[in-house]
């Protein structure tokens, strides 16, 4: 079931998973920069779709200020590679199909939705440092205004 919510300091869970073109990405090889990690329950759906567009649009700025974005969901590759043509996403998608991932961030579990209990992806974000260790954890953030927050929170 859901994993334990993280912790600013606690280190990040290193992973490696596939992109939208199959291409294997591992966290650990981003030390050294900050990297901001999204967790979202379903690409192409409305919410999701929204706070994919706000990280595109951001990029440059997020970029400029030296964070990276990655964004995981339970999607396989091809869905995710339709999603990044049809949305003209600008950073990588990752497949986290078996949900070990999102586990081992506590962004997968029990959730309310539409005032009904069920299990699935919890809507969360991260930001890990240089060296690895959790600066900023999210749970259960609401897709519009999320990024507009973030950048405000971490003075872009």
């Amino acid at each position: 079931m859901a994993g334990q919510r993280l912790q600013v300091g606690d280190l990040a869970p290193d992973f490696t998973l596939p992109d939208a073109d199959g291409n294997k990405v591992t966290l650990s090889s981003l030390r050294g920069q900050r990297v901001i990690i999204y967790f979202y329950p379903a690409a192409m759906t409305p919410g999701c779709t929204t706070q994919a567009c706000d990280f595109r649009d951001s990029l440059a700025s997020l970029s400029a200020a030296g964070l990276a974005v990655l964004g995981i969901s339970p999607d396989g590759p091809a869905k995710l590679a339709k999603f990044r043509e049809k949305e003209g996403l600008n950073f990588p998608l990752l497949s986290d199909s078996d949900h070990a991932v999102l586990e081992a961030y506590g962004a997968y579990g029990e959730k309310m939705m539409y005032g009904k209990t069920s299990v699935g992806v919890i809507r969360s974000t991260f930001v890990v440092g240089p060296d690895g260790k959790i600066e900023r954890a999210y749970y259960g953030v609401k897709a519009k205004g999320h990024v507009a927050r973030l950048r405000t929170e971490l003075g872009i």
